[in-house]
């Protein structure tokens, strides 16, 4: 499971935005077009990771014209630790051209590198590659620059690059992952960075040699990032509110006919729901709305990689059972107040605070989109309410990965959700440019 956040890290059940029920998209005014306004493209994509890429080349292979913005598989190059493995199984780490062609197995085939379905853990280095590699075969056209303003338009969306370039589409489709969306506990909002950052601040861990580490958290990112910083020299303390850390199972292990029946495997884990989850989440949608966030907010929660689990028991130190209270800066280092479950505390000092606490999807953060554009967005905790079609309220504007999560289930905080997405709203997409709707 190439996971993104933590199940504690998603939205509550309260203060739901707009209507409950189905809705149909909104029309927004016309904003600064006139007649003569010209399209530079159908469809423009911003993102260009899993889903952004999957999404382009099935697009492309309909013939319907698509821009795509954003620096290729950009999150896992500079976002994520070198040396980690994927927490996915290599069988559900692919991203999807509609032909089939290039899976990360054919991939790690044609490159002579180690490849299994369920017992051998994917590098990082290979999968970034592997993306990379989809992208040059599949969408050779990705435009690097970012996009810094969005403005809805009578038809459309007027998109205003980094460098000031003004292009006009008809369709926008959000795809940028989870980088917009750290989620930082407020005790620690005061502190400078070279005292505490996400765990997503960090590709090279070099600089901690030697340094006192505290990493806070207890799902894949906390576990990899405690086991990579101890084995980059740093003395490093893992603290969680979990009492117990968790860690998937090997998938390769020989399981009895009786127990694969009664716990069949799926891309985002064994059991026949994460199968349901995983295989069916246009069903998914429509689930009441308030079943819906409930099991995205309960489903997979924390737990590191079965590889990891020996790189980390009884090598890193672990506080569980506690949660930091309080956090400040004396003598260059970091104060930190914990408090237990048992209502007790507990002090530890550290030279810098990793917070491996997952992500918040909030619509707010999408700092591109100008006000105007957010407000027109029926949202649920500060989430994208999405059609059957994976529309949302302002109508040509889609949202997919983890913020299309609420409303398509927990298999869209992994990549493994880009092999529904791909092929269902490209086929959505193209039906509606051949309608000219």
């Amino acid at each position: 499971m190439v996971g993104f956040s933590e199940a504690n890290s998603w939205p509550a059940l309260s203060g739901l935005k707009g209507s409950q029920r189905e809705y149909r998209s909104i029309q927004l005014p016309v904003l600064d077009i006139d007649a003569k306004m010209r399209f530079h493209s159908e469809v423009a994509i911003v993102g260009a990771g899993p889903y952004g890429l999957s999404l382009a080349a099935h697009l492309n292979s309909r013939r319907v014209p698509v821009r795509v913005f954003g620096k290729p598989m950009e999150f896992w190059l500079n976002h994520m630790p070198k040396g980690m493995c994927l927490k996915s199984d290599g069988f559900a780490s692919s991203l999807y051209h509609p032909a089939g062609i290039l899976s990360l197995e054919q991939f790690c085939r044609e490159n002579g590198l180690m490849y299994d379905d369920t017992a051998i853990p994917v590098p990082l280095q290979t999968f970034t590659s592997y993306g990379l590699s989809f992208q040059n075969r599949f969408v050779p056209n990705v435009d690097e620059r970012n996009v810094a303003r969005v403005t809805a338009l009578g038809m459309g969306f007027k998109l205003e690059l980094e460098n000031g370039e003004i292009l006009n589409v008809r369709k926008l489709i959000i795809a940028v992952g989870v980088s917009y969306f750290k989620n930082l506990p407020m005790v620690f909002e005061n502190l400078r960075p070279e005292f505490v950052s996400h765990s997503s601040d960090h590709h090279e861990l070099e600089s901690f040699k030697k340094r006192n580490v505290v990493v806070v958290g207890a799902g894949a990112s906390a576990t990899d990032m405690a086991a990579l910083l101890y084995e980059a020299g740093a003395a490093v303390q893992l603290v969680a509110r979990e009492t117990a850390l968790r860690f998937h199972g090997r998938g390769d292990i020989q399981r009895s006919l009786w127990r694969q029946i009664r716990h069949p495997s799926s891309g985002i884990g064994p059991g026949w729901r994460n199968r349901f989850y995983s295989e069916a989440p246009w069903l998914f949608h429509t689930l009441p709305q308030h079943l819906r966030l409930t099991i995205v907010k309960r489903t997979l929660g924390p737990a590191g990689g079965w590889f990891i689990k020996d790189r980390i028991i009884g090598k890193v130190p672990t506080v569980l059972g506690f949660s930091p209270e309080a956090a400040c800066v004396k003598n260059e280092q970091v104060h930190l107040r914990l408090r237990g479950l048992d209502g007790t505390t507990r002090d530890l000092v550290a030279d810098h605070v990793v917070l491996a606490t997952g992500f918040r999807v909030d619509v707010r953060r999408l700092n591109f989109l100008v006000p105007e554009l957010q407000s027109q967005i029926r949202s649920v905790e500060n989430t994208p309410i999405l059609s059957s079609e994976m529309e949302s309220s302002v109508r040509g504007l889609y949202f997919v990965g983890a913020a299309s999560a609420n409303s398509f289930g927990p298999v869209m905080r992994f990549a493994y959700g880009a092999r529904f997405t791909a092929p269902f709203l490209s086929d959505v997409i193209s039906k509606s440019v051949a309608r000219g709707t």
